[in-house]
C-alpha cells in the first residue's frame, strides 16, 4: 500500500454512553470487524469509511473511559495506544465524544487528551436531550478556548450532523504529534492516586470557568426522568417494577409467540413427510427427511420466542430503563460477595454467557472477575429457552392461574429466577473459597428515559435471530446429521436380527399392522449404534428420570444447550412411518417405558430435566471462552464440574419429590 493510500487512522473516545458505538456505525455502516487488540482478550472494534475528499480512512471504537488513568484492562488499553506512538493502533487522528447535556463530567478526558498534544476533534453528542433541557453550548468560543480544535455537534443516534463530522477530520490534517513530557507525567502518576485527585481538581476547577463562559442554560428544567426514578429506583418498588416487567415479558412470550410457533411448526412436519412420499428412497431421503428437517426444524421453531426475548430486551435498553435494573440489582448483588461492576456482565448473560464472560473485562479486581465468570452460567440464557418451551409444553398445562396469568409463561419465569437465585447462592459460596481483597464501586451513567430508535430495535433483533439461527444451526445441522447415522445404523446384523425376532400380527387389520411396525422401529433404534451407546449410560440417569433417548441428547447438547431439541426431534423421527404427522410434543407425550409400560415424560421427569438444564454448563463455546478469559484449564474445569454436580443433586431431588 502507498504511502499516500494508507489509511488515516482515527480513534472514537469518549465516556460511556456518549453514542460512540451508534457513531461508529453510522461513520462505518457494514465495513467493520471484531477482533482482540495484540496480546490481550479486549475486545477492537474496526471499521473503515472514506472522507468527502476520497481519502480512505480506517477508525477505532475505543473503550468506554471516564479519564486517561487506567482503572481497569481495558482503560488500560486505551492508555497504552494513546501514550505510545509505536503501538500499532496509535491514533493519527482522536475524535472525543462528549455529552453536551453533561459537559463538566465529559470534558476532565478532553483536557487531559488535549495535554497530550493529540490531534483532537471534539463532537458533541445529545444535542437534544441537551435543547430539552434549555442547555446551550457555544461552539465556536468552546473551539477558541481550546487552541482553535473543532467543535461541533453530532447526533449519534440519528446522525445528524455526519456530515460536519466527516469535513471537520478532513480539515484537521493530523500536523502535532503526541506531548512526550506530558506522557510521561500521566505515566508517573498511574501510580500515585493523590496526584490524579489534585490533577481532577485542577481541571474540574477549569472546566467549570470554561463552561461558564460557553454555556448558556435558557430555561430551568428538571431532568424528566427524575420522577419516574422515584419509582423505578426505589428500595422496594424498583424492585416490584422489575419483576412486573419480567412477568409480563414472559407472559408475551408464551401467549404471542405460540401463534408462528405452530406455523412453523406444522410446516416443517409437512416438509419431512413430503420428503418421505416424494423423493426417492433411499439413503439421502432418509437423511433429509427423519435427520437434517426434524433436527433443523426443531430449532428454527423458537425463533419467535428470540425474537420477542431479545426485542423486550432492546426497548428496555434503548429506553434507558435498564441502567436502572442494573443500579438496583448492585444493592443486591453487594451482600452475596459480587462487585457492583459484576451486574452488567450477569444481565449480559441472560442473552448469552458467552458475551457476559467477555465483559467481565471491565471489572478491576481479578478475583471480583473471576467469581463474576464463575457463576455467568448460571443465568439462564436464551439457548435454554428452546429446551425450557418444549419442556414446558410438554407437562405443564395450557391453563390460566390467578385470574389472567399463564401458568407456562409463569413456570419460565420461575427457571429464570431459579438460575438468578443459584448464581447468587454459588457466589456467595466463592466468596469464601476465593478471598476478594479491597471493594469495587459502580460507576455507570444514568441515561434519560428516551423512545426506543425502532430501527435499532429491530437491528439487533434481527442480528441476535442471525446468529441464533446461523451460529447454532451449523452445530445443530452437523449433530443432526451424525445423530441419524448412529440412530439408523448398528453393528453388522444386530438390528435386522432383532426385528426379526418379534413376532408380526396374526390379523392383517390396519391398527395392528401400523402397531407392529412402531414396534419394530423401536427395536431397531434400540439396537442401532445411539441405542446401544444411550442404554451403557442409562443406569446412571435413571434415578433423575430419564431413560437412554434423553441420554443422547443431554450428551449431544454439551456442544450448545438449543442442540437437545433438535436432537430429540431426529431420535424421534427416525423410522417413522411416513404417514405420521404428529409434532414432536406429541410424540413425546405417547413415549412409555417398555418395561413397565408408563409414561416417560412425567410432571416429574419434565421438571427434574428442566432443573438440569438450569444447572448444567452444557456449552462447549462457554467452556472455551472461560478458557480463554481465564487462561488456564483449571477454572473452565472446576465451573463444568461444580455446575455438573448441582444439575445431577437438584434434577433428583426435583424427580424425587415430585414422583
Amino acid at each position: 500500500m502507498t504511502p499516500a493510500s494508507k489509511p488515516m487512522k482515527i480513534a472514537l473516545i469518549g465516556n460511556p454512553n456518549t453514542g460512540k458505538s451508534s457513531l461508529f456505525n453510522h461513520l462505518t455502516g457494514l465495513r467493520q470487524h471484531i477482533g482482540n487488540f495484540p496480546g490481550v482478550t479486549v475486545e477492537k472494534r474496526l471499521g473503515h469509511f472514506t472522507l468527502p475528499d476520497g481519502r480512505p480512512c480506517e477508525v477505532l471504537d475505543m473503550p468506554g473511559s471516564y479519564s486517561i488513568f487506567p482503572r481497569s484492562g481495558e482503560e488500560k488499553i486505551v492508555f497504552d495506544i494513546l501514550t505510545d506512538t509505536a503501538h500499532p493502533d496509535h491514533p493519527d487522528l482522536v475524535v472525543v465524544l462528549a455529552d453536551a447535556s453533561n459537559l463538566e463530567r465529559n470534558l476532565l478526558l478532553f483536557t487531559q487528551l488535549d495535554d497530550l498534544g493529540l490531534p483532537l476533534v471534539l463532537a458533541l453528542t445529545m444535542p437534544d436531550i441537551a435543547a430539552e433541557a434549555g442547555i446551550h453550548t457555544d461552539t465556536n468560543a468552546l473551539s477558541g478556548i481550546f487552541s482553535g480544535t473543532p467543535v461541533l455537534q453530532v447526533n449519534a443516534r440519528t446522525g445528524e450532523g455526519l456530515g460536519g463530522l466527516t469535513a471537520a477530520i478532513a480539515a484537521a490534517a493530523p500536523l502535532s504529534r503526541l506531548h512526550t513530557r506530558h506522557a510521561e507525567i500521566m505515566r508517573d502518576m498511574i501510580a500515585k492516586p493523590d496526584l490524579q485527585e489534585r490533577d481532577a481538581r485542577r481541571r474540574y476547577a477549569h472546566i467549570r470557568s470554561v463552561l461558564a463562559r460557553v454555556r448558556h442554560q435558557s430555561v430551568s428544567t428538571r431532568r424528566s426522568s427524575s420522577l419516574p426514578d422515584r419509582l423505578a429506583v426505589h428500595p422496594v418498588w424498583g424492585y416490584v417494577i422489575f419483576a412486573a416487567i419480567l412477568l409480563v415479558v414472559f407472559q408475551f412470550i408464551y401467549n404471542i409467540a405460540s401463534i408462528p410457533m405452530d406455523w412453523i411448526d406444522g410446516a416443517f412436519v409437512q416438509l419431512s413427510s413430503w420428503t418421505r412420499a416424494h423423493l426417492p428412497d433411499g439413503v439421502f431421503t432418509n437423511l433429509l427427511a427423519e435427520g437434517i428437517l426434524p433436527g433443523v426444524g426443531g430449532v428454527v421453531v423458537f425463533i419467535p420466542q428470540i425474537a420477542l426475548l431479545f426485542f423486550f430486551l432492546a426497548l428496555l435498553e434503548e429506553s434507558g430503563y435498564m441502567a436502572r435494573v442494573v443500579f438496583i440489582m448492585d444493592k443486591l448483588v453487594r451482600p452475596f460477595g459480587l462487585s457492583g461492576k459484576s451486574v452488567v456482565p450477569l444481565m449480559s448473560s441472560v442473552a448469552c454467557a458467552i458475551p457476559g464472560i467477555m465483559a467481565t473485562r471491565n471489572i478491576s479486581g481479578w478475583k471480583d472477575r473471576l467469581i463474576t465468570i464463575m457463576v455467568a452460567p448460571l443465568m439462564s440464557c436464551s439457548a435454554r429457552i428452546p429446551v425450557f418451551t418444549l419442556l414446558i409444553a410438554l407437562v405443564i398445562p395450557d391453563q390460566i392461574v390467578f385470574g389472567f396469568f399463564e401458568l407456562q409463561g409463569l413456570v419460565l419465569l420461575g427457571l429464570y429466577l431459579m438460575g438468578i437465585v443459584s448464581a447468587l447462592m454459588v457466589a456467595a459460596v466463592l466468596r469464601w473459597i476465593i478471598r476478594i481483597e479491597g471493594k469495587s464501586f459502580l460507576l455507570m451513567e444514568m441515561p434519560d428515559y428516551r423512545w426506543p430508535r425502532w430501527t435499532a430495535v429491530c437491528v439487533a433483533v434481527l442480528e441476535k435471530v442471525r446468529v441464533f439461527v446461523f451460529d447454532a444451526g451449523k452445530v445443530i445441522l452437523a449433530i443432526s446429521i451424525i445423530l441419524w447415522a448412529l440412530a439408523s445404523f448398528g453393528p453388522p446384523g444386530r438390528m435386522d436380527a432383532a426385528a426379526a425376532a418379534l413376532t408380526p400380527p396374526k390379523t392383517a387389520d390396519s391398527a395392528a399392522t401400523a402397531a407392529f411396525e412402531q414396534q419394530v422401529a423401536a427395536v431397531r433404534l434400540e439396537n442401532s449404534f445411539i441405542g446401544i451407546i444411550g442404554h451403557s449410560i442409562e443406569p446412571v440417569i435413571r434415578p433423575l428420570g430419564f431413560d437412554w433417548k434423553i441420554g443422547i441428547a443431554i450428551i449431544t447438547s454439551f456442544a450448545a444447550r438449543e442442540v437437545f431439541v433438535g436432537a430429540m426431534a431426529t431420535i424421534y423421527s427416525v423410522g417413522e412411518d411416513s404417514e405420521d404427522h404428529r409434532r414432536l410434543v406429541e410424540r413425546l407425550r405417547d413415549e412409555t417405558n417398555p418395561r413397565t409400560g408408563e409414561k416417560i415424560y412425567t410432571l416429574a421427569s419434565g421438571i427434574s430435566l428442566m432443573v438440569f438444564y438450569v444447572f448444567a454448563m452444557q456449552c462447549m463455546a462457554t467452556f472455551a471462552v472461560v478458557r480463554r478469559e481465564t487462561n488456564s484449564w483449571k477454572w473452565p474445569w472446576m465451573q463444568l464440574i461444580y455446575m455438573g454436580v448441582m444439575a445431577y443433586i437438584f434434577s433428583w431431588i426435583a424427580f424425587t419429590l415430585l414422583s
